[in-house]
């Protein structure tokens, strides 16, 4: 198995992507654990600026 500290995610469909979030989502508000909700924020934040977009304007391009 090889050692890595960074995973890629152009393979991901906005699908799978949208799925991800929202389950992160989920959980953290269901669970209270704020880890969850930290993580979907970090991932949101990261892959707009990735996407040269606003995070609300992320999240309406996987929603489409």
């Amino acid at each position: 198995m090889e050692d890595f500290s960074t995973i890629a995610v152009e393979e991901i469909s906005k699908h799978d992507m949208l799925l991800i979030i929202k389950a992160l989502e989920y959980t953290g508000e269901n669970t209270k654990i704020s880890s969850f909700i930290e993580l979907k924020d970090t991932m949101v934040k990261q892959l707009s600026l990735l996407a040269n977009t606003t995070e609300e304007e992320f999240m309406e391009l996987l929603q489409k």
